[in-house]
């Protein structure tokens, strides 16, 4: 993208002063915001690699017994299906996310004379699969969205860090060097006026 030309006058002096101040004052604010995310982007990445391992740990211990389920009358899949999803949502650093609160599953309303015994256990522990997938859902989108304003927040910061504030103070130096030029002419041009008004007075 090419520069944006800039006037050799005060006025323009003053407004590249007036950005770079602007600039100067904000960088810290998004810097801080940067800290922030990355912070809570760990977080995210943190609880998806211990919902992989809670959910694995879980399937490990259903292997033993998770075959009698194709047993002919054993249908669990009513009472293991989340009925709602229950979520909140939460600010952080200006990124609104969704929030697991909970899930609510169906009652579990069967005939404990017809069921085998171990139905119980069995429904306990697909339900906790099932919330720590609805659960690990929740927590990709907050990754997601954290990770989104944390990428822009980047670029910003090296927007202003690495063209815009040194753009400004670059300006700055070229602007005020000019002006110091074109005031050391002008005096030089006065004086060499000066004396030829002095002169034409001395032949007069």
């Amino acid at each position: 993208m090419a520069k944006k030309k800039i006037k050799f006058t005060k006025g323009e002096l003053k407004g590249q002063r007036d950005s770079l101040g602007q600039f100067q004052r904000y960088l810290p604010t998004l810097q801080l915001k940067q800290q922030q995310l990355q912070m809570e982007v760990r977080k995210t990445e943190a609880k998806l690699r211990k919902h992989r391992e809670e959910i694995e740990e879980i399937k490990k211990e259903m292997v033993s017994w998770i075959g009698i389920l194709a047993e002919p009358g054993i249908d669990l899949s009513g009472w293991v299906r989340p009925r709602n999803i229950i979520t909140s949502t939460d600010n952080i650093a200006g990124v609104t996310i969704p929030v697991f609160k909970g899930v609510d599953f169906p009652d579990t309303e069967y005939d404990l004379f017809v069921m085998p015994l171990w139905v119980d256990s069995a429904i306990d522990q697909m339900r906790k699969v099932a919330e720590l997938l609805a659960e690990n859902n929740v927590v990709k989108k907050q990754y997601e969205l954290l990770n989104r304003e944390l990428k822009t927040t980047m670029q910003r910061v090296n927007l202003f860090e690495k063209v815009k504030i040194p753009e400004c103070k670059e300006n700055i130096k070229r602007i005020r060097i000019y002006i110091g030029d074109q005031e050391t002419n002008a005096v030089g041009r006065s004086k060499i006026a000066k004396k030829k008004i002095e002169k034409v007075l001395q032949a007069a």
